[in-house]
C-alpha cells in the first residue's frame, strides 16, 4: 500500500488544513500501518516544538519610556491654565459688578446724581446702572450666561460710548462723569471675553464621516 497520500493527509491535518480524504479512511490506515503511525507521532512532535519555540529576548524598556515622559502632560497644563484664567475673569467681573452697584446705589436710593438731574431721571439712571451690575454679577456666578447677556450689554456699551464722546465734545458732560463709564466698558469687555472663551472651547473640528450603506 502506498503511504505517501496518507502522510500528505496527516501533514495537512497537523497544519489545520483539510486532509483531502475522509477522516475515517485516514484513521483506518493509521490503525493498520505502524510506519505511518510512527511518522505521525514524529511529525506531531516536530510541529509542537516549532510552535512552542521560545521567543527572542526583548530588553526591558519600561524605565527608559517612563523617564522620557514629561513630568506633567501638556493637556493637563493647558487645562490648568484655562481654569486659572476663567477664575481670574470671574473674580474681575465680580469686582466690577460690586463697584458698578456702588456707583448706582446713591442715585437709585436718594435721587442724587451728577449735573443736578431731576430725581426721577436720577432714579432711572440708577436703576439702569444697578441692572447692568446685576448682569455682571450673574455672568460671574454662571459664565454660561455670558453669550446671552452680550446683545444687551454690547449695544448699551456702544451707544453709551458714542453719546459720551459726542457730549464731551459739545460740553454737555463733565470729564469726571464720563470717566465713570470706563467701569461699565471694562465689565462688558470681561463678559465678551468669557463668552468668546466658552464659544472657542465648544468648537470641535468637523470630522469627515464615511457613508455606510444600509
Amino acid at each position: 500500500m502506498q503511504c505517501t497520500p496518507y502522510r500528505e493527509a496527516l501533514s495537512a491535518r497537523l497544519d489545520g488544513e483539510s486532509p483531502g480524504m475522509p477522516a475515517a479512511d485516514l484513521d483506518e490506515h493509521l490503525a493498520t500501518c505502524a510506519a505511518c503511525a510512527s511518522w505521525e507521532r514524529a511529525a506531531a512532535l516536530v510541529t509542537r516544538r516549532a510552535r512552542l519555540a521560545p521567543a527572542p529576548a526583548v530588553p526591558d524598556l519600561t524605565a527608559a519610556v517612563l523617564g522620557a515622559l514629561p513630568r506633567e502632560l501638556p493637556g493637563a497644563a493647558v487645562a490648568a491654565r484655562a481654569r486659572l484664567t476663567a477664575s481670574a475673569l470671574r473674580l474681575a467681573l465680580l469686582a466690577v459688578a460690586v463697584a458698578q452697584a456702588g456707583f448706582a446705589w446713591p442715585a437709585l436710593s436718594t435721587g442724587a446724581a451728577a449735573m443736578s438731574a431731576p430725581v426721577h431721571m436720577a432714579h432711572e439712571t440708577g436703576a439702569w446702572s444697578l441692572g447692568v451690575a446685576a448682569a455682571f454679577l450673574a455672568v460671574a456666578a454662571a459664565p454660561r450666561l455670558a453669550a446671552g447677556a452680550m446683545p444687551f450689554l454690547g449695544t448699551f456699551a456702544v451707544l453709551l460710548t458714542v453719546t459720551t464722546v459726542t457730549d464731551l465734545q459739545a460740553g454737555h458732560v463733565h470729564a469726571d462723569r464720563a470717566v465713570t463709564h470706563l467701569l461699565l466698558l471694562a465689565g462688558v469687555s470681561l463678559v465678551g471675553t468669557v463668552a468668546w472663551r466658552r464659544r472657542r472651547r465648544r468648537t470641535v473640528p468637523a470630522v469627515a464621516r464615511e457613508r455606510v450603506p444600509a
